[in-house]
């Protein structure tokens, strides 16, 4: 069986998923769908953390289905917006990883993330997964993919 890793981008998944779809994303389908045939080494979920009620029920949610939540805590700025990025903490992950996978599942839509699949594509030889909403994805990062697959149907939670 293929070693898969996977990391999702929580907050540009929540975001594009409920903007689309006006819904949550379905974890559990997801890592049935990627593990299906594959053992899964290692699932990282990125979120920012606002210490809410509802968000540390979420998080506990996706601990229980086997992710690994890796946490930043929301800063808002004194001009009024907000900072919260993950992109540099999935990157270093992410390149930590492909030395022990065969295939590298990344949930994002952000283009950033293009020259990572690249480099990690051509120099450790491995597949990357990368599943978005495909209306919010980048075209560089789908481009870059060995394979994309849309949010769509069962990975979507609909009440």
């Amino acid at each position: 069986m293929k070693k898969v890793s996977v990391f999702v981008d929580v907050q540009n998944i929540y975001y594009t998923v409920r903007q689309t779809f006006k819904c949550h994303f379905n974890y559990n389908a997801f890592l049935s769908e990627i593990t299906r045939n594959r053992e899964l080494v290692k699932a990282f979920a990125y979120a920012i953390d606002k210490r809410d009620n509802k968000q540390m029920k979420f998080q506990k949610i996706i601990e229980s289905l086997g992710f690994e939540i890796k946490l930043k805590p929301f800063i808002q700025r004194s001009d009024g917006s907000a900072k919260g990025d993950w992109d540099v903490g999935i990157t270093i992950d992410i390149l930590d990883y492909a030395k022990k996978s065969d295939i590298i599942v990344l949930a994002s839509g952000d283009g950033d993330f293009d020259l990572l699949v690249n480099k990690i594509i051509k120099e450790y030889n491995i597949e990357v997964e990368v599943y978005g909403v495909t209306d919010l994805t980048a075209t560089s990062l789908i481009d870059s993919a060995t394979r994309f697959i849309p949010i769509r149907g069962t990975l979507l939670l609909t009440d």
